[in-house]
């Protein structure tokens, strides 16, 4: 496919030597293979000849180095990737792993970002110190929260208000008459409310989203372009992949997210889409940020997703467009494959 030459042409990429290439996710039996994008890396990292293994994000742990086996540490999981998605690895080997012993590391664990997630940003920054490549980065991790991280870019951004102080979250309503509420810890859609100015509920989703005042949220102007899709645009090294994915909430539903029943179609980039793809790129991709997704609703970025990203299997299925080789090709660019 022509999109796809021309953008792994600008990674770079392309090596027929081997890499030992670590996932760290959750347990593979909450992955579902159909839909999910980190299977489709890890195939597609096999599919470019490379040695594929999985390590339970939960398993991590750190050991003074006084022998080889020290330093950052997990149970690595040796695959191989089938192409049945209801039976789609075997095991073919697990070994407690020092994660020096691997050529790169992807961070692959499913928010919420929560004290264990923090936890495993720290142990893989310790392991990024001992030379140990790390995709997204763990400080970027951290300093890049998924909601809040469009502050810095806000001429991009619909008028957004972050407040924990309820009066002020009520002016906020007040003043744009239609609004959308949510959590800034919330994935798929969890918690999100649309509240009109006259709703006789405001006040106790206010006070319930922000624990009455002890909680901060984000309220942004409700956007009815959403009805043409909450779009997500991957970033891979700091360059737009040229399909999003347009996720179209169902019916009576102000939500686009897939897991809230929304129906995803993929969509070649609109200018004003690449407009802010290649605005943000570079500058994410330099501080760390190999892989990113862009929520895009209208002309308006709404999120800066960091932690996992998805929609490549969706994009490859519809549109042909593999962003998953795609990454690849930019880990082997990384490691100095070229």
């Amino acid at each position: 496919m022509a999109q796809q030459l021309h953008f792994e042409k600008h990674l770079l990429g392309g090596s027929s030597q081997s890499l030992k290439l670590a996932f760290i996710v959750d347990p593979l039996d909450h992955l579902k293979a159909w839909k999910d994008s980190s299977v489709a890396m890890m195939r597609a990292a096999e599919k470019h000849g490379h040695e594929v293994y999985a390590i339970d994000a939960a398993s991590l742990g750190w050991r003074k180095p006084e022998a080889a086996r020290g330093g950052v540490f997990g149970e690595a999981l040796h695959l191989h990737l089938r192409p049945d998605d209801h039976d789609w690895y075997r095991e073919t080997g697990r070994e407690w792993m020092p994660l020096k012993a691997f050529d790169a590391v992807i961070m692959r664990r499913d928010p919420p970002f929560d004290f264990e997630y923090l936890t495993a940003t720290w142990l893989l920054e310790r392991a990024e110190a001992d030379g140990v490549r790390v995709f997204n980065r763990p400080r970027a991790l951290r300093e890049h929260s998924e909601k809040l991280a469009l502050m810095e870019f806000a001429e991009w951004v619909p008028p957004t208000q972050v407040s924990r102080n309820m009066p002020q979250v009520q002016h906020f309503i007040d003043e744009q008459r239609d609004v959308i509420l949510k959590p800034l810890d919330g994935m798929g859609g969890s918690q999100i409310f649309r509240v009109h100015r006259n709703d006789p509920n405001r006040n106790v989703i206010v006070e319930t989203l922000t624990h009455n005042g002890a909680r901060t949220i984000m309220a942004q102007r409700y956007l009815p372009e959403i009805s043409a899709g909450d779009k997500r645009i991957l970033l891979i090294a700091g360059k737009p992949v040229p399909w999003c994915l347009a996720r179209i909430p169902k019916a009576g539903e102000t939500r686009g997210n897939l897991v809230a029943g929304g129906t995803g179609v993929a969509q070649e980039l609109s200018a004003r889409d690449r407009q802010i793809a290649e605005a943000l790129g570079p500058v994410l991709y330099q501080r760390g940020l190999m892989l990113v997704g862009l929520d895009v609703i209208g002309d308006h970025l709404t999120e800066i997703n960091v932690t996992s990203p998805t929609c490549m299997v969706e994009i490859r299925q519809q549109s042909g467009f593999d962003a998953a080789g795609a990454f690849i090709t930019a880990i082997e660019h990384a490691c100095g494959l070229a």
